[in-house]
């Protein structure tokens, strides 16, 4: 990976030398990164509740059943599968927070 080469009147800043600002950073990163990955989970799921409601909905007019079961069997499909993604991710950052906090627990 090549440098850019700084202009010679610019002041010369050794970021990496400063424990602290370097804590900071890290810190930030972390965070949007966290946040990143909670979005994508999300996302994740949603993709996931629309495919599996479209799925029911698309078999259950191929098989030529009545309307109204399909649009309900889709609809509940959609709202289970929705609602266990929720829950395995609210479950998935309950298991984390316990373990941080037994760590923290146990450091001491």
């Amino acid at each position: 990976m090549r440098f850019k080469r700084t202009h010679p009147d610019q002041l010369p800043l050794d970021w990496s030398k400063d424990a602290e600002i370097e804590r900071i950073i890290e810190a930030r990163v972390a965070i949007r990164a966290e946040a990143a990955a909670l979005r994508w989970r999300l996302r994740l799921i949603l993709i996931e509740t629309v495919l599996m409601a479209s799925l029911v909905f698309v078999a259950g007019l191929t098989l030529h059943q009545p309307t109204a079961m399909v649009l309900r069997g889709a609809a509940m499909v959609g709202a289970a599968c929705l609602i266990s993604g929720l829950l395995l991710i609210a479950l998935a950052g309950l298991t984390g927070h316990m373990i941080a906090r037994y760590r923290r627990w146990r450091g001491q």
